[in-house]
Protein backbone atom coordinates (compact mmCIF):
# COMPACT_ATOMS: atom_id res chain seq x y z
CA UNK A 1 0.00 0.00 0.00
CA UNK A 2 1.77 3.36 -0.75
CA UNK A 3 1.92 6.28 1.62
CA UNK A 4 -1.79 7.94 2.51
CA UNK A 5 -2.47 10.79 1.21
CA UNK A 6 -3.25 13.38 4.75
CA UNK A 7 -4.51 11.23 7.45
CA UNK A 8 -7.68 13.07 9.09
CA UNK A 9 -6.67 12.35 13.31
CA UNK A 10 -10.72 12.89 13.66
CA UNK A 11 -11.25 9.83 11.86
CA UNK A 12 -12.08 7.09 14.80
CA UNK A 13 -10.02 4.70 12.86
CA UNK A 14 -6.69 6.52 12.44
CA UNK A 15 -4.32 6.33 15.76
CA UNK A 16 -1.33 8.59 16.93
CA UNK A 17 1.52 6.52 17.69
CA UNK A 18 3.11 10.25 19.25
CA UNK A 19 3.52 8.93 22.52
CA UNK A 20 5.27 5.68 21.67
CA UNK A 21 8.14 8.42 20.77
CA UNK A 22 9.80 5.56 18.53
CA UNK A 23 11.24 4.06 21.34
CA UNK A 24 11.74 0.03 21.02
CA UNK A 25 9.81 -1.94 23.09
CA UNK A 26 7.07 0.66 24.14
CA UNK A 27 3.85 -0.35 24.40
CA UNK A 28 0.40 1.12 24.24
CA UNK A 29 -3.23 -0.12 25.06
CA UNK A 30 -5.83 1.13 23.68
CA UNK A 31 -9.66 0.46 23.81
CA UNK A 32 -12.00 2.07 21.66
CA UNK A 33 -15.44 1.56 20.70
CA UNK A 34 -16.28 3.29 16.86
CA UNK A 35 -19.30 3.16 14.79
CA UNK A 36 -18.90 0.92 11.94
CA UNK A 37 -17.70 2.11 8.46
CA UNK A 38 -19.92 1.74 5.50
CA UNK A 39 -19.68 -1.82 3.84
CA UNK A 40 -17.54 -3.83 6.73
CA UNK A 41 -18.10 -7.16 6.08
CA UNK A 42 -19.57 -9.45 2.53
CA UNK A 43 -21.08 -7.34 0.84
CA UNK A 44 -25.02 -8.66 0.27
CA UNK A 45 -24.12 -11.48 2.74
CA UNK A 46 -23.45 -11.01 5.72
CA UNK A 47 -21.86 -7.77 7.08
CA UNK A 48 -21.51 -5.27 10.64
CA UNK A 49 -24.82 -2.62 9.26
CA UNK A 50 -23.08 0.92 8.93
CA UNK A 51 -23.20 3.00 12.48
CA UNK A 52 -23.45 -0.43 14.37
CA UNK A 53 -20.60 -0.26 17.53
CA UNK A 54 -17.45 -2.16 16.90
CA UNK A 55 -15.19 -2.36 19.83
CA UNK A 56 -11.55 -2.68 19.63
CA UNK A 57 -8.86 -3.47 22.31
CA UNK A 58 -5.62 -2.68 20.38
CA UNK A 59 -1.44 -3.27 21.86
CA UNK A 60 0.18 -0.83 19.84
CA UNK A 61 4.57 -1.81 20.10
CA UNK A 62 7.30 -0.10 18.93
CA UNK A 63 9.78 -1.90 16.67
CA UNK A 64 12.83 -0.82 15.35
CA UNK A 65 10.86 -0.49 11.50
CA UNK A 66 7.70 0.96 12.70
CA UNK A 67 4.67 0.23 15.34
CA UNK A 68 3.75 -3.73 15.60
CA UNK A 69 -0.51 -3.20 16.06
CA UNK A 70 -2.21 -6.33 17.36
CA UNK A 71 -5.99 -6.43 18.53
CA UNK A 72 -9.18 -7.72 18.47
CA UNK A 73 -12.60 -6.63 17.37
CA UNK A 74 -16.02 -7.51 18.20
CA UNK A 75 -19.38 -6.56 16.59
CA UNK A 76 -22.85 -8.12 15.64
CA UNK A 77 -22.74 -8.74 12.02
CA UNK A 78 -26.23 -9.03 10.47
CA UNK A 79 -27.02 -11.20 7.17
CA UNK A 80 -29.50 -13.29 5.33
CA UNK A 81 -29.64 -17.35 5.18
CA UNK A 82 -28.55 -18.37 2.46
CA UNK A 83 -31.16 -21.38 1.89
CA UNK A 84 -34.35 -19.75 3.53
CA UNK A 85 -33.70 -16.31 3.25
CA UNK A 86 -34.45 -15.27 7.02
CA UNK A 87 -32.06 -12.96 8.73
CA UNK A 88 -29.00 -14.02 11.08
CA UNK A 89 -27.06 -12.46 13.40
CA UNK A 90 -23.58 -13.52 14.43
CA UNK A 91 -21.59 -12.32 17.30
CA UNK A 92 -17.99 -11.65 15.32
CA UNK A 93 -15.12 -11.60 17.25
CA UNK A 94 -11.48 -11.69 15.20
CA UNK A 95 -8.04 -11.19 15.92
CA UNK A 96 -5.49 -9.19 13.63
CA UNK A 97 -1.98 -8.28 13.65
CA UNK A 98 -0.21 -5.96 11.40
CA UNK A 99 3.15 -3.76 10.99
CA UNK A 100 3.21 -0.22 10.28
CA UNK A 101 5.98 0.98 9.08
CA UNK A 102 8.18 4.41 9.45
CA UNK A 103 8.57 5.21 5.66
CA UNK A 104 11.88 6.44 6.19
CA UNK A 105 13.32 3.47 8.00
CA UNK A 106 14.53 0.03 5.95
CA UNK A 107 13.45 -3.40 7.24
CA UNK A 108 16.01 -3.10 10.07
CA UNK A 109 14.66 0.19 11.91
CA UNK A 110 17.62 2.43 10.14
CA UNK A 111 16.89 5.83 8.83
CA UNK A 112 17.43 5.38 5.16
CA UNK A 113 19.62 7.71 3.42
CA UNK A 114 17.55 8.78 0.48
CA UNK A 115 13.56 7.44 0.50
CA UNK A 116 13.32 4.82 -2.15
CA UNK A 117 11.06 4.77 -4.96
CA UNK A 118 10.21 1.35 -5.11
CA UNK A 119 6.32 0.92 -6.33
CA UNK A 120 6.01 -2.69 -5.84
CA UNK A 121 7.85 -3.34 -2.36
CA UNK A 122 5.52 -0.24 -1.32
CA UNK A 123 2.30 -2.18 -2.72
CA UNK A 124 1.48 -4.51 0.63
CA UNK A 125 3.23 -2.01 3.06
CA UNK A 126 1.55 -0.10 5.43
CA UNK A 127 3.11 3.02 6.86
CA UNK A 128 3.00 5.79 9.35
CA UNK A 129 2.20 8.68 8.73
CA UNK A 130 2.93 11.87 10.22
CA UNK A 131 2.99 9.63 13.42
CA UNK A 132 -0.81 8.54 12.46
CA UNK A 133 -1.72 5.23 11.25
CA UNK A 134 -5.13 4.09 9.44
CA UNK A 135 -6.70 0.43 10.78
CA UNK A 136 -9.52 0.00 8.50
CA UNK A 137 -8.04 -1.63 5.80
CA UNK A 138 -6.57 -3.65 8.67
CA UNK A 139 -9.93 -4.36 10.30
CA UNK A 140 -11.54 -4.93 6.71
CA UNK A 141 -9.65 -7.76 6.34
CA UNK A 142 -9.75 -9.42 9.34
CA UNK A 143 -13.72 -9.26 9.34
CA UNK A 144 -14.39 -10.58 5.65
CA UNK A 145 -12.01 -13.65 6.79
CA UNK A 146 -14.12 -14.00 9.84
CA UNK A 147 -17.33 -13.89 8.41
CA UNK A 148 -18.93 -17.21 7.07
CA UNK A 149 -19.12 -16.80 2.93
CA UNK A 150 -22.82 -18.57 3.08
CA UNK A 151 -24.27 -17.71 6.29
CA UNK A 152 -27.18 -20.17 7.46
CA UNK A 153 -29.96 -19.64 10.59
CA UNK A 154 -28.93 -23.21 11.56
CA UNK A 155 -26.87 -25.73 10.63
CA UNK A 156 -29.78 -28.00 9.20
CA UNK A 157 -32.04 -25.29 8.07
CA UNK A 158 -33.69 -27.51 5.64
CA UNK A 159 -34.53 -24.30 3.19
CA UNK A 160 -37.10 -23.75 1.03
CA UNK A 161 -39.63 -25.76 -1.09
CA UNK A 162 -38.64 -26.09 -4.58
CA UNK A 163 -42.61 -25.76 -5.92
CA UNK A 164 -43.97 -23.31 -3.68
CA UNK A 165 -41.15 -21.26 -1.35
CA UNK A 166 -42.37 -22.36 1.62
CA UNK A 167 -40.19 -23.02 4.45
CA UNK A 168 -39.35 -26.12 5.37
CA UNK A 169 -37.63 -25.52 8.73
CA UNK A 170 -41.41 -24.34 9.92
CA UNK A 171 -43.67 -27.25 8.28
CA UNK A 172 -41.00 -30.14 8.53
CA UNK A 173 -44.61 -32.17 6.55
CA UNK A 174 -44.86 -30.26 4.28
CA UNK A 175 -44.86 -31.84 0.88
CA UNK A 176 -46.27 -31.65 -2.90
CA UNK A 177 -47.68 -35.02 -4.29
CA UNK A 178 -45.41 -35.83 -6.94
CA UNK A 179 -47.33 -36.24 -10.72
CA UNK A 180 -46.00 -38.22 -13.57
CA UNK A 181 -47.19 -36.32 -16.40
CA UNK A 182 -46.41 -39.40 -18.09
CA UNK A 183 -49.18 -41.61 -16.15
CA UNK A 184 -51.76 -38.42 -16.14
CA UNK A 185 -51.52 -38.90 -20.01
CA UNK A 186 -52.83 -42.31 -19.36
CA UNK A 187 -55.25 -41.39 -16.97
CA UNK A 188 -57.07 -38.77 -19.19
CA UNK A 189 -56.95 -41.39 -22.39
CA UNK A 190 -58.56 -44.15 -19.84
CA UNK A 191 -60.91 -41.23 -18.99
CA UNK A 192 -61.87 -41.04 -22.68
CA UNK A 193 -62.13 -44.59 -23.33
CA UNK A 194 -64.52 -45.22 -20.61
CA UNK A 195 -67.02 -42.31 -22.08
CA UNK A 196 -66.85 -44.11 -25.22
CA UNK A 197 -68.09 -47.35 -23.92
CA UNK A 198 -71.06 -45.78 -21.83
CA UNK A 199 -71.90 -44.39 -25.25
CA UNK A 200 -72.23 -47.81 -27.06
CA UNK A 201 -73.97 -49.76 -24.25
CA UNK A 202 -77.30 -49.25 -25.66
CA UNK A 203 -78.67 -45.97 -24.24
CA UNK A 204 -79.33 -43.33 -25.89
CA UNK A 205 -77.25 -40.03 -24.76
CA UNK A 206 -79.09 -37.82 -22.41
CA UNK A 207 -79.76 -35.19 -24.62
CA UNK A 208 -81.89 -37.32 -27.26
CA UNK A 209 -83.71 -39.06 -24.26
CA UNK A 210 -84.72 -35.05 -23.18
CA UNK A 211 -85.57 -34.40 -26.73
CA UNK A 212 -87.83 -37.68 -26.96
CA UNK A 213 -89.78 -36.74 -23.78
CA UNK A 214 -90.62 -33.01 -25.29
CA UNK A 215 -92.39 -34.91 -28.24
CA UNK A 216 -94.64 -37.06 -26.64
Amino acid sequence: MALNARLDHRNPLVFDTHELGRRPGALQRLTREIDAPKDLGLQGVIGVPEGAPVKLDLRLESVMEGVLVTGTARALAKGECVRCLEPVEQQLETDFQEMFSYPDADDRGRVKAEPADDAEDDEDTLFIEDGLFDLEPVLRDAVVLALPMQPVCQDDCPGLCSQCGARLADDPDHHHDAVDIRWAALQGLAGSLEDGEKDKSGEAPESTRAAEKQEK
